[in-house]
């Protein structure tokens, strides 16, 4: 398509046209000017592609489609070869189907363990999230289908997502809630970025044009079309004025005149709006380059890879005595609603309809026979007395019991929160009452975000299977039996009790804000900053073997910018060929800025033979030791001592290296409330003061009962933080015009 001549062709109404939709799911299109429709479908973890009648929160039927598993389990992988694996299936599935955009990934970070549509998101962790999603975006569009990274931005609650409004600070903006998109943008580049619902700091996403044209694409460099979510537009000729290029779903001939009748009076430039034109025509352009549907589909090959990512994405919490696998001729009892009907995806807009679904009561019985007790049916919320007895009975006749236990669609979904993070009641009665017949107890987890454990202690063993998609049934039977061992690691922290957790006393806000009063502390940001026991840390998973780390090295122990490689051996200890995910920490070393204890900055995985030893390698870079200093309002990174640690969890630090990191040179604009112990870093800011100032700025007004009064410790520290004004106060032969001239030469001094 050559956009230019089009665009030199569309009269000033086709341009309004085409910044809607022309229905839910599809752009509109002009046959005269050779401007196909394009349609785009929901499908993060699965295609969700509507007929005509459709609606978003998935009511009507939709397409079968395989369901993979969700994010939540996805991130758990680390494993960005498998992300990027997913996506070309999901990409390759979109071909098939003349989709254009697959809206997803969710890069939104996990706030709260309560947030509704957590089983949709990656992780607590920016990195971690950024990462995966990157991946994600590379596989989908590497089969010439775009994707929509979603949603811009901090869209971390389902209570009054539409219109509230998210009041974070600069610092925790920059490197929790925008990171986790920022390097999605830069390393994914995805065809389309979603606004989301919410305002920030006051101003609705869609309309914002900070976020969307001086942070997303003038500092980013995004170069693709930004469209709002599902009746996410406030003000359509404000938003196209501040960077949104497409309003969806349709909302009606009056948006169209609203966007003319602005240009005409003036209140909107037409090139704002040949802008949002261009960008739009350029991922039409995309669609009509890279259509390539494949020759043969086969939904079977899908369903198999299914359960390969499941296996991959279930995370073995705890597995004391080596309860698993389960091995030899012993008597099994699958015990729980979810054996037979397992919770394998979210409600709302990312529901899939399946080509099939996999229970692990249908996948067990080509490994083994099983008794099989419902105990309670995945709806129940309080215990039948007759289910429970059965399931009882089952357990104390059998060698080994799993119970599968998990969340139901009611509890857990788009559209709202939940209440609290605990576990239906019967299913914990039914815990308690097994464990008291019999020992041997793993438990299977079903849900998409952390939940409580009262009986963590009296199980064995428990593995977190997530939402694990269609075949999820089978994946854990594999990991069960031993057919391949456990692999993922927790990409959030489980908490003992929701009162533990970050946001506990600001979620979800009230009124129309929501105050992200924790800042930067979020996740095991928090945990560790304020030493709070934890159920399961961040990073944290087992396998059915042992991996020991040594020979931790870094590629210089002083770093002043450009990469620094950190390598480590991994050794496979143990009698099961396993992978390892080996975690790198960044930790400061040394006083300065308040930062969190560690941070995650890169990751490996790497799969081991019984005895075999390999390396895994990260590159860090400067933002790897950086943080947001909101007096420049720009990333700063503050000279010193830090720590480089090789990690199986965030609190299982195996090797630390030192490293010496050359700062940047700050320069922070003096003002006359400068503190003197900032001012003192500046270089030559010393002697500036001692000729300026001789020795006043250490003396104090009063006699002999003033010098007693005051310890020397006490001037210290009040002149360390007296703003430079108040020197006139204490030195009354400073006159103001002598304190402005200071200030101008301290910003000299800085090039300022």
């Amino acid at each position: 398509m050559d956009i230019e001549k089009i665009l030199s062709q569309m009269t000033l109404e086709e341009k309004a046209a085409l910044c809607q939709g022309k229905d839910f799911w599809h752009l509109v299109g002009f046959e005269r000017l050779g401007v196909p429709e394009m349609m785009v479908s929901d499908g993060p973890h699965g295609l969700r592609k509507q007929d005509e009648q459709a609606d978003h929160l998935g009511v009507n039927e939709s397409i079968k489609a395989v369901c993979f598993p969700t994010a939540v389990g996805t991130a758990a992988s680390f494993d960005r070869e498998l992300l990027y694996q997913l996506g070309e299936a999901i990409g390759e599935s979109a071909q098939a189907e003349n989709l254009g955009v697959v809206l997803g990934p969710a890069a939104n970070i996990k706030r709260s363990p309560l947030c509704g549509r957590n089983f949709e998101y990656f992780s607590e962790d920016p990195y971690l999230s950024a990462q995966t999603a990157a991946a994600y975006i590379r596989g989908v569009q590497s089969k010439g289908v775009g994707t929509s990274l979603k949603h811009f931005a901090a869209n971390n609650q389902e209570a009054r997502r539409m219109s509230i409004s998210a009041e974070i600070r600069e610092r925790a903006l920059r490197e929790i809630y925008l990171a986790s998109f920022e390097g999605a943008v830069k390393e994914g580049k995805p065809w389309t970025l979603m606004c989301s619902y919410n305002k920030i700091n006051g101003v609705y996403s869609s309309q914002n044009p900070w976020l969307l044209n001086e942070v997303l694409r003038k500092e980013w460099g995004f170069d693709g079309m930004v469209m709002t979510d599902w009746g996410a537009c406030d003000d359509h000729v404000q938003g196209v004025a501040s960077g949104l290029d497409l309003e969806m779903p349709r909302a009606g001939d009056s948006d169209d005149l609203a966007l003319v009748k602005a240009v005409r009076e003036g209140r909107l430039s037409e090139k704002d709006l040949d802008t949002a034109v261009r960008n739009l025509l350029g991922t039409i352009d995309k669609y009509v380059t890279k259509r390539n549907p494949p020759a043969e589909f086969d939904w079977g090959v899908q369903h198999h890879q299914a359960r390969k990512f499941a296996r991959e994405a279930m995370v073995l919490l705890k597995n004391d005595g080596d309860l698993l696998p389960i091995t030899g001729n012993k008597k099994v009892a699958f015990i729980g609603g979810f054996a037979a009907k397992p919770r394998f995806q979210g409600g709302g807009s990312s529901h899939i309809n399946c080509t099939e679904i996999l229970s692990a009561l249908e996948a067990v019985r080509s490994v083994c026979p099983v008794t099989y007790a419902e105990g309670f049916a995945v709806d129940d919320m309080e215990a039948d007395p007759a289910r429970q007895a059965e399931a009882v009975k089952a357990a104390a006749e059998a060698d080994i019991a799993v119970l599968f236990l998990g969340l139901n669609d009611r509890i857990e979904s788009e559209g709202y929160d939940r209440r609290d993070m605990k576990l239906p009641p019967c299913q914990n009665e039914l815990v308690k009452a097994v464990c008291a017949v019999q020992k041997n107890v793993a438990v299977v987890l079903h849900n998409g975000s952390p939940v409580e454990l009262p009986w963590a202690d009296s199980v064995p063993a428990i593995l977190e299977a997530y939402l694990g998609g269609q075949a999820a049934g089978g994946a854990v039977v594999d990991l069960l039996f031993g057919a391949v061992s456990p692999c993922g690691k927790l990409a959030e922290t489980f908490p003992l009790r929701l009162e533990d957790t970050p946001s506990y006393l600001d979620f979800p806000g009230e009124t129309d804000k929501v105050y992200y009063s924790e800042g930067i502390y979020v996740g095991y940001r928090w945990y560790d900053k304020r030493k709070l026991p934890v159920l399961f840390p961040f990073g944290h998973g087992l396998t059915y073997t042992t991996f020991a780390y040594s020979n931790l090295r870094l590629s210089s122990d002083a770093f002043d910018g450009g990469e620094l490689t950190a390598s480590v051996d991994v050794t496979n200890t143990g009698k099961f060929a396993a992978k390892e995910i080996v975690q790198f920490y960044v930790r400061p070393d040394h006083a300065g800025i308040d930062r969190p204890v560690r941070e995650l900055k890169g990751y490996g995985k790497i799969a081991l033979a019984p005895g075999e030893t390999g390396t895994v390698t990260v590159t860090l870079d400067r933002r790897s030791f950086a943080y947001w200093e909101e007096r420049i309002h720009d990333w700063d990174v503050e000279g010193g001592r830090y720590v480089i640690e090789a990690a199986a969890s965030s609190r299982d630090i195996r090797l630390c290296a030192p490293v010496e990191v050359k700062g940047d040179a700050l320069r922070v604009p003096v003002t006359g409330d400068t503190i003197m112990s900032e001012i003192r870093k500046i270089p030559g800011a010393r002697e500036l003061l001692n000729e300026a100032l001789g020795a006043k700025e250490h003396k104090m007004e009063g006699g002999d009962a003033a010098e007693e009064a005051i310890s020397n410790e006490m001037a210290e520290a009040m002149s360390a933080e007296m703003p430079l004004h108040c020197l006139g106060s204490f030195n009354n032969d400073l006159p103001r015009e002598f304190l402005l001239s200071l200030v101008e030469k301290l910003n000299a001094l800085q090039g300022l």
